[in-house]
C-alpha cells in the first residue's frame, strides 16, 4: 500500500469541525501548562505528549466514515468504528515513536541541540513507521470459518438445489 497525500479529507471536513479540533488541542495545552506549573515540567511535558486532540480526531473520522457510507444508502456504522479503531492504532503507534523521540532527545541535547532534533527526528520515524510495519506483519483477522454446511434459510430462498 503507498502512502500519499490527499486533498479530498480537506474539502470534506466542515469548519466547526476544525474549529473542536483547534479547541480541544488549545485547552489540552492550557491543561499542560497549568499542571506544569504546579508539578515541573517533567509531569506537564508527558501531559503535553498526549494526543491532544485525538478524542475529536476519532469521533470526527468515525462520522465522516458513517455519513459516506450513509448516502450511498449503507449503514455506515461498522465503516466509521473500523475506521476510527485504525486512527487509534496509529495514534499508539505514535506515541511509541515520540517516547523513542524524547528519550533520544534526552540523551542527545548536551551534545548539540540540533544534533538533538536531527537525531530524535530520525529514531522516531525509524519506530514509528517500524511499529506500523510490525503491527501489519503480525495482523490476525478475525475470519467466520466456513463450515461447508448449507443453512435452512439458504434453501429456502432457493439458493441450494
Amino acid at each position: 500500500m503507498l502512502v500519499k497525500l490527499s486533498s479530498s479529507a480537506v474539502k470534506q471536513t466542515r469548519w466547526y469541525e476544525y474549529g473542536v479540533r483547534f479547541l480541544l488541542g488549545g485547552l489540552a495545552t492550557v491543561l499542560a501548562g497549568i499542571v506544569s506549573s504546579r508539578f515541573g515540567v517533567s509531569v506537564g511535558g508527558l501531559f503535553l505528549a498526549l494526543p491532544a486532540i485525538f478524542c475529536a480526531s476519532a469521533t470526527l473520522i468515525e462520522s465522516h466514515e458513517r455519513r459516506a457510507k450513509e448516502k450511498a444508502g449503507l449503514s455506515g456504522r461498522r465503516r466509521g468504528r473500523e475506521a476510527a479503531s485504525l486512527d487509534a492504532a496509529g495514534a499508539g503507534l505514535g506515541s511509541l515513536g515520540l517516547a523513542a523521540f524524547a528519550f533520544v532527545f534526552h540523551v542527545v541535547i548536551a551534545a548539540s541541540a540540533a544534533g538533538a532534533f536531527l537525531a530524535a527526528i530520525l529514531v522516531w520515524a525509524a519506530v514509528a513507521v517500524s511499529a506500523w510495519w510490525l503491527r501489519r506483519k503480525l495482523r490476525i483477522t478475525s475470519r467466520p470459518r466456513q463450515s461447508g454446511r448449507i443453512g435452512p434459510s439458504a434453501r429456502r430462498r432457493g439458493i441450494v438445489p
